[in-house]
């Protein structure tokens, strides 16, 4: 098994690490330290679990690095599982419902649980992409569609009123979808208006910047490339540090349907 954006042999320190796990609470996943899993259906990719049920989360996130010919051998999702991608840079290609859509850095898609998702690197060189699946909750008269867009194309509102902080709304604010992904992004100073308490869960991946994140009340240094899992009423915040560069991360949440007992 190897190491992801890991110096490999002998240590040259003592060994440490920023990560940290609270099992159905909150974890801090740092690149430093994830290991590849092999998982059938994949070929020529290097693939990190990121959150999974084992951690407490209901959904899976996945980060992958395609090779020069990495790609699906089969199809990823669908029986009931939706699953959505997201190019953190390169080239990639992705199948569903019989349409081929071409995603560049920013590029995303959602797939339905009716249907499989097949992805194949156009990079010529190493593509990443974020990978999420879980089980779709159906909401009678209502049915998701496949939505593949570029971030680019999304217009940004000031998040809760601070025209310091832009959220990017990813999918349709519809009943037929159960969960949603959003960017936010900070500008260097800028935070939440308030440390929020609330039932969704959360898998970020933090794409720019650096950060200092709370979770339950723990505050975290944060940045480019660490993964963040929120689960159900942790609390959780952020500042934007450094000087220049906006701390920015793509996070899913739950969304849109009620509590079952």
């Amino acid at each position: 098994m190897g190491y992801r954006n890991n110096e490999l042999g002998y240590p040259k320190d003592i060994l440490s690490t920023r990560a940290v796990i609270k099992k159905g609470n909150f974890a801090l996943i740092p690149p430093n330290g994830l290991v590849k899993n092999v998982i059938p259906g994949f070929e020529g990719c290097d693939i990190t679990i990121l959150s999974s049920p084992k951690l407490g989360a209901s959904f899976v996130d996945y980060l992958i690095t395609m090779g020069k010919d990495g790609r699906t051998s089969k199809g990823f999702g669908g029986g009931g599982i939706e699953t959505f991608a997201y190019v953190i840079h390169g080239k990639v290609s992705a199948t569903a419902g019989g349409t081929e859509y071409i995603m560049s850095k920013g590029g995303y898609i959602y797939c339905p649980s009716t249907e499989e998702l097949n992805l194949k690197n156009m990079n010529g060189q190493e593509s990443e992409i974020f990978l999420y699946k879980r089980r779709y909750i159906p909401a009678e008269g209502y049915t998701p569609e496949i939505v593949c867009k570029n971030i680019d194309e999304i217009a940004p509102v000031n998040y809760e009123d601070m025209d310091d902080v832009l959220f990017y709304n990813l999918l349709p604010k519809d009943l037929a979808y159960d969960m949603n992904f959003h960017i936010l992004s900070f500008k260097p100073g800028a935070s939440h208006g308030y440390i929020e308490t609330h039932v969704q869960e959360h898998g970020a991946y933090i794409l720019t910047g650096e950060g200092m994140y709370n979770l339950d009340n723990n505050w975290m240094p944060v940045k480019k490339g660490d993964y963040i899992f929120m689960g159900a009423y942790s609390l959780q915040a952020a500042y934007a540090i450094g000087r220049e560069e906006s701390f920015s991360y793509i996070y899913s949440k739950d969304c849109n349907r009620d509590e079952l007992i």
